[in-house]
C-alpha cells in the first residue's frame, strides 16, 4: 500500500523557521511547490494540513503545530482519523547522524535521540513508519545538539540540505507508486 500521510517535521513560528530542526517542512514546502494545493490549519489535527495529489496518488501532507517533542500528537491524531497505518506514513525530519546534502529512506529504526521522532514512536506505538532522513549535520559535541539543531545552517550548509531536498524529490515518484526498495537505491547511490 502506497504513502498515505507524509509529515514535516518542525517547531511553529518564524523564530524556528530558519533553523536546522525545520528541515522536514522545508521539504514539505518543497513538495506541495508543484501541486494546486496548501497547507492550511485543522486545529482539531494539531496542524496545517493539505489533501493533494502526488504522482497520481491521493495523500495528506501535513505540518504539526505542535512543538517538536510534541508531534506524535498531530501525526497520531491524522492516522487515527483516516484510518492510515504507520507503515504508509512518511516523516521527513532533520538527521544530525548525515552530513548536509546527504538524504536517505528507511522504514522504522529507533529515534536516535530525535524528540520528534520519540513521540511519534510513542504516540503511534510503533517505530515502524517510514523515515525521510535530511542530512543537517552534527556540531561535533553531543552537548551542543540542542542549541545546534535550533540554529540557522551556514549559508553553504542550506545549499546543501536544499539539494538534498532536491534529490529527495526526485525520488518521491518512485515512492508513490509504492517501491520504497527502488526509492531507497536510487537516492543511496
Amino acid at each position: 500500500m502506497p504513502i498515505q500521510l507524509i509529515v514535516g517535521l518542525a517547531n511553529p513560528g518564524d523564530k524556528y523557521y530558519p533553523t536546522r530542526h525545520n528541515a522536514g517542512e522545508w521539504f514539505i514546502e518543497q513538495l506541495l511547490r508543484d501541486t494546486p494545493d496548501n497547507l492550511s490549519l485543522e486545529s482539531k489535527f494539531f496542524a496545517n494540513i493539505a489533501q493533494t495529489s502526488l504522482h497520481d496518488q491521493p495523500v495528506r501532507i501535513m505540518v504539526p503545530t505542535t512543538y517538536m517533542n510534541d508531534s506524535g500528537k498531530a501525526v497520531a491524531a491524522v492516522a487515527k482519523f483516516y484510518k492510515i497505518t504507520p507503515e504508509n506514513i512518511l516523516v521527513a525530519h532533520d538527521e544530525i547522524d548525515l552530513p548536509p546534502g546527504t538524504v536517505k529512506l528507511k522504514l522504522g529504526g529507533g529515534h536516535g535521540g530525535h524528540n520528534g521522532l520519540r513521540h511519534i514512536i510513542q504516540a503511534l506505538g510503533t517505530p515502524n513508519f517510514h523515515r525521510l532522513r535530511i542530512g543537517v549535520g552534527h556540531p561535533g559535541n553531543k552537548d551542543d545538539v540542542v542549541d545546534y539543531v535550533l540554529k540557522k545552517p551556514k549559508s553553504d550548509e542550506k545549499k546543501q540540505i536544499d539539494d538534498a531536498i532536491i534529490a529527495a524529490l526526485q525520488v518521491m515518484p518512485t515512492v508513490m507508486n509504492d517501491d520504497i526498495q527502488a526509492a531507497m537505491k536510487a537516492l543511496h547511490s
